[in-house]
């Protein structure tokens, strides 16, 4: 898709949006930009979260905001300009959801605050802050803390298969986060008696590879990284380890709703709750450099109880009472 048509697709889509409207009866109307690979239908959840967290702060349609919304789809070389355009359109503040999107609004200006989530898990490590307790420049956010979790992802995969070897792990190699994330399970993967087959994709085709692999060479297990490419190819993965009984872990609980045996993640009306805070501080006059980047304290461990039954699979019953959420 073009670069014109999806930005067009994109207003469409958000056109019935709570946040579309901008006739507005407030004498101060802050302007918020959003910087994704998604767009809102694209990751529903996510933005609903962030609606939500915007109304417990104050921040209502047609009275005291409005959103410039920029999303890249899986075409993140885009990001760069989506980018720049926030900042020549002189928004108050930049909200961005991924790695990706955090490093082009920090590379479009040193201006504009910018508040990260989606963060890529380390975000020293990619580069966005120089530290949590003092972020510095203008950046701050809150982590998802996905290097962490990601051997955690491998601990709940072997609770439900003990007998676990291979765990073939879906990530996106152009995106320096989840590229981090299977690093981390790579080497959290010894520690559980078990190795990480590495099937990295940069486009919709190479899921083709990615299964074929699986088929040669076939693991106990699936391991999902998300981001925009991989969570528009989803569904290819839950019909590929339906087809071949695979038990897949994934990383946000919608997956799991629609078919995904489990998935372990931030909760992510905590995690915008603490980001719109930040974009309240931000807007009230606060500087980033002086916020600290926050990490999540609630976790939700979702478990579909009929994807396991029909992999043939017995969920222990402390991993079930420790869920927040079972499909039955």
């Amino acid at each position: 898709m073009r670069r014109r048509e999806f930005i067009t697709s994109l207003v469409i889509a958000i056109s019935g949006w709570p946040f579309a409207g901008h006739a507005q009866t407030a004498s101060k109307v802050y302007r918020i930009g959003i910087l994704s690979t998604d767009g809102p239908v694209d990751a529903q959840p996510i933005f609903d979260a962030m609606l939500r967290g915007l109304a417990s702060h104050g921040y209502v349609s047609d009275r005291n905001v409005a959103l410039e919304i920029r999303a890249s789809g899986i075409h993140a070389e885009q990001l760069p300009q989506l980018a720049k355009d926030l900042v020549a359109s002189n928004v108050d503040v930049i909200l961005t959801f991924s790695c990706p999107a955090a490093v082009a609004a920090k590379t479009a200006t040193t201006i504009i605050p910018i508040v990260a989530t989606e963060s890529g898990g380390d975000p020293v490590a990619t580069g966005l802050v120089k530290s949590l307790s003092r972020p510095s420049g203008n950046v701050t956010g809150v982590s998802d803390m996905a290097i962490e979790l990601a051997p955690k992802r491998l601990e709940l995969i072997k609770e439900m298969v003990p007998t676990v070897r291979t765990v073939a792990m879906l990530w996106n190699v152009n995106d320096l986060g989840m590229t981090l994330r299977y690093q981390a399970a790579a080497d959290a993967a010894r520690t559980i008696g078990a190795r990480v087959q590495p099937l990295g994709v940069r486009e919709p085709d190479d899921f083709d590879e990615a299964f074929a692999s699986m088929v040669r060479d076939p693991p106990d297990a699936i391991l999902m990284v998300s981001d925009a490419l991989t969570r528009l190819n989803r569904r290819r993965v839950y019909e590929f380890a339906a087809e071949h009984r695979l038990p897949a872990t994934y990383e946000r609980a919608n997956y799991v709703r629609e078919g995904g045996l489990s998935s372990l993640s931030p909760d992510i009306d905590e995690t915008f709750d603490r980001a719109t805070y930040l974009v309240d501080r931000i807007l009230k006059g606060a500087k980033p450099a002086d916020l600290p980047f926050e990490q999540p304290t609630l976790f939700h461990l979702s478990i579909n109880l009929k994807t396991a039954k029909a992999l043939g699979l017995t969920v222990p019953p402390s991993l079930l009472a420790s869920a927040d959420e079972v499909i039955e």
